[in-house]
Order: structure tokens, then C-alpha cells, then sequence
């Protein structure tokens, strides 16, 4: 009897953290890791990682993560993967791989060559019984790829991010012979993307932007400060190709964006005169134009950077041209709104392509529902996207004659078992979490630190502080109190009195018999307090309580 599993530690009803495992028998797949954009809910936090728990307990079982192209959303979680398993093999384009090791060099994460495996497209590799073909498809960045695992049941394929369109050639194609050939050998289950799946008709041609680009550069003669995704190379192409014939500077703000840029460059993805790319010293020459992209742990960091006056090489002023060129990430809308207004109130020319007019290159329903007639798959199960795209994905899949039965709307977690080719009822969960990032620590954050984070932005802080005798127990000091972000101390001292005696009477109470019990007293002023606060306030603020003994 053979047994396959397949669900997600991360990426279905939300936006980013993809990471997708196929269990065939004992032999485990991953595709994609990806890390997820902290909204600015989680206070501080930067980004989160889906949880790799699953992999330490069966890594002598996993045959290697699988990356479909080099954007955060599907590798971002790679770096912290393989400081914790330097072992695991990780297989990817040669473009893909080099932005990873571009991140890898960048935190300083060391890793062994050999694990890091180059797939070329329509080259199968195989893993005992089954085995991984590599298929070309169109997306944003070069050499991006959906994965055919074919086992003895049938094959699964996860497309990653995708689009039709046949204007985008050589490293940007997909080989739509391919996709046809993998359909008609037959398709077990079908893992497609669905951030798009409720936008109607093709993608393309709503993805291109040389149009927006050329206005861009030829209406703005001074500096222009571009705002970019670091991997959105297609969109790097377009402005390069409107600024061939310009005489007109590039300057690359970021090493990060430098490195991957220039590599492209050099590797032939981006066809552009490196001579152009100047030292970050011509970033105040006039008609530049300067590349911006957000960092790995802070989105919009080096842009909100320059506008609070801060960067050491880029003062923004009301002659420049400012241009978002990337979509905003869904959660981060606030955020970004912020910015614009710091940036309009310095007052330049302020240009955004909108995602409404100017769509990434996902896959749009009518991309679905070719991808289906292509593959004709036997299940179906929507992935990357909140849950209202799955669905809509879901719908898409009645449309085309799939069964409601044989199409699986998942949250991460849940699995879909599969024996002998057939769907069987699974009621197996595997534990899931997020591991909340806060700036270079590769340590999950944890959700109490997030909690106190809460509580202090809401409600604030108090704390008391008291000095007692070692020897009499009795007060010398105190109780002292001191309040951050919870009252305005100079119109509430009846508060802050109230607070004094309160603390006095639960350190009194706690010491008469001669004996210091620290927790005792502090746990009794913290829940005295706590009790007393709410009740005149409706606030809970932290307290934290203080008891010195000399």
C-alpha cells in the first residue's frame, strides 16, 4: 500500500510563508520557504517564519527543499533553515540559488556548496522511486519554476507563481509543450496558486509597466529616487531598457540590490551597460536615477530612512521625482500610506503604480483555468493566497468540471492523505506556528514577548519601587512610583498617592515576621495594583514591582 500526504507548514489563507511538504511514503519534499511581512499589529516584529519543527523531527527523511524563484514569500525562510540544518540539500535555479547565497553571504550564515543543488528546466532528477521534474513557467524573476513530483500513484505538481504570456522569452518562458506532456501521462493532484484567482480574464497584458516607465524618464529630468522589490527583476529590465539611450546615471541604494543586480548583469539575465551603475557618491548628481529597495527585515526601511533625514547618502527634496514601482504587501497598506504623506510633505513629484492598474505577474482566473485544461488533474488543491482566493481558485476548478470533492480547501496544517491514487478521509493535523522575528535574531520572539509589546502600547507601564531594612524589615524607602504612557502624573497624584499606599500596605503585610518573601510581595502589589487600576481606569497597564533589601 502506498501512502501520500500532502499540506502546508505555511502559505494557504494568508499572504507569504510559503512552504508546502508532499510525504510519498517516507520520502518527504518541500517546496518553497518562505517568510511572511509583519503587519503593524506585531509591534516590532519584522517578519515571520512558518515554523520548521515538522523537518527536525523527519530530516533524515527530507530529500531536499525545492524553491520555485528567488522572492522572499517562497526562499525568505532558507537562510534561517540552514543555519539550524546545515545538511539539508536545497535544489533551485541558477539564478534562484544565486540570490540565496547573495542573503547567506549577507548574514553571515555559512553553508556547504554541495547543498546547494542547480535544477535546470526538463531535467529530471530522480529519488529512488519517484522523482522531481523541473518546469519552466513565467513569473517576474529569471529561471522561475514549478516542480512535477512523479511517484507510482501519479503526479503532483505545484506550479509556484505563474502567468501566460508569450511576449516574456528565453529565461522568463514557460514551455507550455511541457505542461501539456505532464497532462497527458496524468495528474494526481493539481497544487496551484490563487492570488489572483478573483481577477477576471488574462494577466497579461496588465503586468507590463514600459509605458508607466518611459513617462517616468522622460517627463522628469531631475534625480528620481525608485522604490523596488529586489528581485522583481523583470520590472528592473523595463526601467533599464527606457534608460539605454538616456544619458542619465543609475546609483544602486542597498548592497543587497547592487549584488543581485550586477550578478544579473554579469550572468546575462539583465541586459544593461554596467558602466552605467555608478558609486553611491553620485547620488546627488543631477538626473540620476536611484535604485531603492526594501530590506529583508524591514519593509520600506531605507525609504523611510531617507525621508526622516537620516541616510548618509540621499536627502530627498522637493525637485526630485519619487517613484513606488513594487506593489505594497497585503498588511502593509498603513504603513506605506504613512510614508506617503512624509514624502508628499517634503514635497516632490510623487508617482505610485498602483497594483489596481499595474497587476504583478500572478495568475489572473483565465491563467487558472488553462493551467487546469493543461493538466487535467484528477484532485485539485488551491494554494498560496488568503482563503477567499482559494476559494475563489476552488470555483474556478468547478467551472472546469473538477468535483467539489476532489478539490481541497486546506489551512495550514491539515493534511490531504491519499492511498493507493485515492483521496481518504484524514482527520491528521500537523502542528504549525509562526516564528516572529524581531530585527537579526534568528530567535522566535515567542507570542509572550509579543503580548507584554501589546499591553505596553495600549495601556503602559507602572512600576514601584522599595527600599526595606535587612534587619527590621521595615520601609526606608518608598514606595517610589514611576508611570510611562499610562497617566499624566502631575493631573492624577490621588492616583499615584493611592498607588504609594497600596504598595506600602501589601510590603507591610508580607514582612511581619521578619521574613522577606520577594515573589510573595511582589505578586500581592501586582495583583493589588492590577484590581485597584482597572477599576479607576478601565486600563491595565504592566507593573512591574521593584523590592531592594539592604
Amino acid at each position: 500500500m502506498s501512502k501520500i500526504k500532502i499540506f502546508s507548514l505555511g502559505g494557504l489563507n494568508e499572504n507569504g510563508k510559503n512552504m508546502y511538504v508532499v510525504n510519498v511514503d517516507s520520502d518527504i519534499f518541500i517546496f518553497d520557504a518562505g517568510l511572511k511581512y509583519a503587519d503593524d499589529k506585531l509591534f516590532g516584529i519584522d517578519y515571520i517564519l512558518p515554523s520548521y519543527e515538522y523537518i527536525e523531527k523527519n530530516i533524515d527523511n527530507v530529500k531536499g527543499i525545492f524553491i520555485s524563484h528567488g522572492h522572499e514569500e517562497h526562499m525568505g525562510a532558507i537562510p534561517d533553515i540552514i543555519m539550524d540544518f546545515p545538511n539539508i540539500k536545497v535544489f533551485a535555479s541558477k539564478f534562484t540559488l544565486g540570490i540565496l547565497k547573495e542573503e547567506l553571504k549577507a548574514d553571515n550564515v555559512k553553508y556547504n556548496e554541495e547543498n546547494l543543488v542547480i535544477l535546470t528546466a526538463h531535467k529530471k532528477v530522480n529519488f529512488g522511486e519517484n522523482s522531481i521534474f523541473p518546469i519552466s513557467v513565467t513569473h517576474s524573476v529569471p529561471e522561475a519554476l514549478g516542480f512535477a513530483l512523479n511517484t507510482k500513484d501519479g503526479t503532483i505538481v505545484y506550479t509556484g507563481n505563474f502567468m501566460f504570456d508569450p511576449t516574456m522569452v528565453n529565461d522568463y518562458k514557460t514551455d507550455i509543450g511541457k505542461l501539456a506532456y505532464i497532462g497527458k501521462k496524468g495528474v494526481l493532484c493539481l497544487m496551484s496558486e490563487s492570488v489572483y484567482a478573483d481577477k477576471p480574464g488574462f494577466t497579461s497584458p496588465k503586468h507590463r509597466v514600459d509605458s508607466a516607465f518611459s513617462e517616468l524618464i522622460n517627463r522628469n529630468e531631475g534625480r528620481i529616487l525608485v522604490n523596488i522589490m529586489q528581485a522583481d527583476i523583470y520590472r528592473i529590465q523595463k526601467l533599464f531598457d527606457v534608460l539605454k539611450d538616456k544619458n542619465r546615471k543609475v546609483v544602486i541604494l542597498g548592497k543587497r540590490l547592487e549584488a543581485i543586480v550586477k550578478n544579473a548583469i554579469k550572468e546575462g539575465y539583465i541586459d544593461f551597460d554596467i558602466k552605467k551603475i555608478c558609486s553611491i557618491n553620485h547620488t546627488k548628481d543631477d538626473g540620476v536615477v536611484v535604485l531603492i529597495s526594501d530590506e529583508r527585515e524591514k519593509p520600506f526601511s531605507n525609504m523611510i530612512r531617507i525621508t526622516s533625514g537620516y541616510d548618509k547618502f540621499v536627502r530627498m527634496t522637493e525637485k526630485d521625482t519619487v517613484c513606488f514601482a513594487s506593489p505594497v504587501y497585503d498588511g502593509l497598506e498603513k504603513r506605506a500610506a504613512d510614508l506617503f504623506d512624509e514624502i508628499s510633505k517634503i514635497g516632490p513629484n510623487l508617482i505610485i503604480l498602483e497594483s489596481k492598474k499595474y497587476l504583478e505577474n500572478h495568475a489572473s482566473s483565465e491563467d487558472l483555468l488553462m493551467m487546469l485544461d493543461l493538466m487535467q488533474p484528477k484532485y485539485y488543491f488551491p494554494v498560496i493566497g488568503e482563503f477567499r482566493h482559494q476559494l475563489a481558485n476552488a470555483n474556478l476548478a468547478n467551472k472546469v468540471g473538477i468535483k467539489s470533492e476532489n478539490i481541497l480547501l486546506k489551512e495550514n496544517g491539515f493534511v490531504a492523505e491519499f492511498e493507493n491514487g485515492k483521496l481518504k478521509e484524514s482527520f491528521d493535523k500537523v502542528k504549525t506556528e509562526d516564528l516572529l522575528i524581531d530585527g537579526k535574531t534568528s530567535d522566535d520572539i515567542g507570542t509572550l514577548v509579543l503580548r507584554d509589546r501589546e499591553s505596553l502600547g495600549d495601556n503602559g507601564i507602572v512600576m514601584t519601587s522599595t527600599t526595606i531594612s535587612r534587619k527590621t524589615k521595615k520601609i526606608l524607602a518608598g514606595p517610589e512610583v514611576i508611570t510611562k504612557g499610562f497617566i499624566y502624573v502631575k493631573d492624577n497624584q490621588e492616583l499615584i498617592h493611592e498607588i504609594e499606599d497600596i504598595t506600602k500596605q501589601a510590603v507591610i503585610e508580607n514582612t511581619k515576621n521578619n521574613y522577606t518573601d520577594f515573589n510573595a510581595i511582589k505578586n500581592d502589589v501586582r495583583t493589588k495594583l492590577s484590581k485597584h487600576l482597572y477599576r479607576k481606569t478601565q486600563c491595565s497597564p504592566m507593573i512591574l514591582v521593584v523590592v531592594n533589601e539592604v
